[in-house]
C-alpha cells in the first residue's frame, strides 16, 4: 500500500494527541493450556462455510441481490441448526430489501440479568467483482463457528455472559460510511431503544496470515514503532473510551500463545487515523458505545484486498481456529 500525505498528516496528529500501542505476542503464557474447542473440527466448519460463501454463492455485492438474500438464509439456517432463535433486522437500501441476521446466547447460570452484554458482528457482503473469502466471508466463518462452539458450552464459566451475533448486511462501497451500512442501523435502532452492549466485538478480514519478513504493512507512524514485520498475529483496535474493553481482550487473547495479538487504542474516534474506522465498528464508536475491530489488518497484509484473488485458497484455516478458540476463552471466562 502507498501511504499518501493525508495518511502522514494524520498519522503524525495522532501521535501530538496520544495514540496508544501496544504488542501482546511477548507476553502469552509459555505453557499452552488445553483447548477449549477441538481445532481439527473448526477448521472443517470454518471451510464449509467459506466454501458455501465464496464458491457455492460467490459474490455478495449489492449488484448481485440474490446472492445477499442466499447468504442471509444460509447464515440464519446455521443458527437455527444449532437451536437458536433467529431475526431479522429488515430495511431498504434503493430498491434493495436486506436484512441484518441476529441470534444470541447466553452463557452461565440463567438467574437474573447477564453480567455482561457483548455483540460480535461481521458484515456478510463482498465488494462487487470478488467473492470475498477474507472480506469478509473469513469474519462470518468465524462468527458462526464462535456461535457453534458456544452453543455446546453454555453452561461453562464463571459469569453470566450474554453473546448477541449480528451479521450485517452491507459494509462495502457504495454503502459504506452512509446511515444505509448494516451496521449503523443496527447501531442506531439500538441507542434508539436504550439497549445495553457493554463491548462490540467486529470481525473484520480475519483469515490471511503471512509469515515472509516484510509482508506486514502498518499505517505512519506505527510503521516506525518496531512492530512485526511478519503477519502471523491478530490486531486488536479500540478507542479512548474503549481501552477496558480492549484490554480485557487482549488480556485474555494473550493466553493462546498459538495466536499472538498486537493491539491499539486511538483518540477521538479514530477520525485521526481513518484507516482505522473502515468498518463496523466505528458505528458503534460513533453511537457512543465500546467497540473494537478485530482483524489481520487488511490491506496492511492481505495483498488479494477488494481483488478478483480474494479467493479460499489464500487463506489460513489454522489461523482462524485459534481465532475462534481465543473467542470462546473470552466469552467463558477462561481464567
Amino acid at each position: 500500500m502507498k501511504i499518501g500525505w493525508a495518511d502522514v498528516l494524520a498519522g503524525a496528529c495522532c501521535i501530538l494527541l496520544g495514540i496508544s500501542l501496544q504488542s501482546q505476542g511477548a507476553i502469552a503464557h509459555a505453557e499452552e493450556k488445553k483447548k477449549m474447542i477441538d481445532l481439527h473440527q473448526t477448521m472443517a466448519h470454518l471451510e464449509v462455510h467459506l466454501r458455501e460463501l465464496t464458491v457455492a454463492i460467490g459474490e455478495r455485492s449489492v449488484v448481485t441481490p440474490e446472492n445477499l438474500k442466499l447468504t442471509e438464509e444460509y447464515i440464519a439456517a446455521t443458527y437455527r441448526g444449532l437451536g437458536l432463535l433467529v431475526e431479522k433486522e429488515e430495511y431498504r437500501y434503493g430498491g434493495l430489501q436486506v436484512a441484518n441476521v441476529i441470534s444470541r446466547i447466553d452463557l452461565g447460570s440463567r438467574a437474573g440479568a447477564p453480567a455482561m452484554r457483548y455483540l460480535l458482528g461481521a458484515h456478510y457482503d463482498s465488494v462487487e467483482g470478488t467473492v470475498g473469502a477474507d472480506d469478509n466471508a473469513s469474519a462470518v466463518a468465524v462468527q458462526l463457528e464462535v456461535a457453534r462452539n458456544l452453543a455446546a458450552l453454555k453452561q461453562v464459566g464463571s459469569r453470566p455472559v450474554s453473546v448477541k451475533f449480528v451479521s450485517f448486511a452491507l459494509e462495502e462501497p457504495p454503502v459504506f460510511g452512509t446511515r444505509y451500512q448494516g451496521s449503523a442501523v443496527h447501531a442506531r435502532n439500538a441507542r434508539a431503544r436504550g439497549e445495553v452492549i457493554d463491548g462490540m466485538l467486529c470481525l473484520e478480514m480475519v483469515g490471511y496470515a503471512c509469515r515472509e519478513p516484510g509482508c506486514q504493512d502498518y499505517p505512519f507512524p506505527v510503521n516506525w514503532m518496531g512492530y512485526p514485520n511478519t503477519g502471523d498475529f491478530i490486531g486488536i483496535v479500540g478507542s479512548f473510551s474503549s481501552r477496558a474493553l480492549t484490554r480485557s481482550l487482549v488480556e485474555s487473547f494473550a493466553r493462546n500463545p498459538e495466536l499472538p495479538v498486537v493491539s491499539l487504542n486511538v483518540p477521538f474516534n479514530g477520525w485521526p487515523l481513518p484507516a482505522v474506522r473502515l468498518s463496523d465498528h466505528a458505528s458503534f464508536w460513533d453511537q457512543g458505545y465500546r467497540a473494537v475491530m478485530i482483524t489481520d489488518s487488511a490491506f496492511f497484509r492481505n495483498p488479494h484486498y477488494h481483488l478478483p484473488s480474494d479467493t479460499l485458497d489464500t487463506l489460513d484455516f489454522r489461523f482462524m481456529a485459534e481465532l475462534v478458540e481465543s473467542l470462546v476463552a473470552f466469552f467463558t471466562g477462561r481464567p
